[in-house]
């Protein structure tokens, strides 16, 4: 019987395993997680063969290093980076065999952040409320790649694209988020929402699944005090008491205390998973009706 799974050589800085995500559990405290970057991790399961729901590989910066035990076809989608088969240089972008043992390494980005791997029938560890994905803040799905750890694979199912490489996004120079203010942009001063929507911020460093944290301007509240604790949506801009505005991501948590000045679009929020730190960011507010 073939042996259908991957073996991780070398892990990376934060190699994770991710689909479509969970959403439906917020009552229950459980975030949504799932691919940041959900229309180029759908791409790269396109290129392979795979339905959208498959899982991948979301890596973070300097990619990973694979082995597979039966041969596979594999796509590398997302930041730019240089991909080898047992050192010879393969298709970033475009499905790519991937013979039984040989290595295929996943290196550093050229530019953006994360990457996504797909593999023909997908990467199966067991699901977990209906998804594979791991989610970091709860702890929810299989736990962040460590090398040495075997993957299983579930079936090929349709034949791959034969495309030379698919189009995608080039990472943001700029990150340019549209949002809807509120619901709590009344607990900030009129000079904090012009601050919020005329200056420039950047991608802080500490930015991660969870939340893209910014550097830049401080907002100045209107009313002292904190909230109870209130629900939280994807795209929630949360400003905790720095004043520096926090943007949620899949793996946010479902209820907070500090004020929401605004949401972003979901349309926005895949580029954003691209934007590396020093990014500039600015958020343009959708005009009231």
């Amino acid at each position: 019987m073939t042996d259908r799974a991957l073996v991780v050589v070398r892990a990376g800085a934060l190699t994770t395993v991710q689909d479509e995500g969970r959403p439906g559990h917020a009552h229950l405290g459980v975030p949504r997680s799932g691919a940041l970057d959900a229309p180029t991790a759908a791409l790269a399961n396109r290129l392979v063969g795979n339905p959208p729901t498959a899982a991948v590989l979301e890596t973070t910066v300097n990619g990973c290093a694979l082995r597979p035990r039966s041969t596979v076809t594999v796509a590398v989608a997302g930041a730019p980076c240089p991909v080898t088969v047992d050192g010879r240089p393969a298709a970033w972008g475009a499905a790519v065999r991937v013979p039984a043992g040989a290595l295929l390494e996943v290196g550093t980005v050229v530019s953006g952040v994360r990457g996504y791997v797909a593999v023909s029938g997908g990467i199966a560890v067991e699901p977990v409320l209906g998804s594979r994905s791991t989610d970091l803040l709860s702890g929810l799905g299989p736990p962040p790649l460590t090398d040495g750890t075997v993957l299983p694979l579930g079936t090929p199912g349709a034949v791959h694209a034969r495309v030379d490489v698919a189009p995608q996004p080039a990472p943001p120079a700029e990150l340019v988020l549209r949002v809807s203010l509120g619901p709590r942009d009344d607990w900030f001063t009129r000079e904090a929402l012009d601050t919020f929507t005329s200056r420039t911020y950047r991608v802080s460093p500490a930015s991660n699944r969870i939340g893209l944290r910014t550097e830049g301007p401080t907002l100045e509240r209107a009313r002292p005090g904190e909230l109870p604790s209130e629900g939280m949506v994807l795209g929630a801009v949360q400003v905790p008491p720095d004043g520096r505005p926090v943007v949620f991501l899949a793996d946010h948590p479902t209820t907070g205390g500090y004020p929401v000045i605004a949401v972003v679009s979901t349309r926005d929020l895949p580029i954003a998973a691209q934007a590396a730190p020093g990014t500039p960011v600015r958020f343009v507010a959708a005009r009231r009706r």
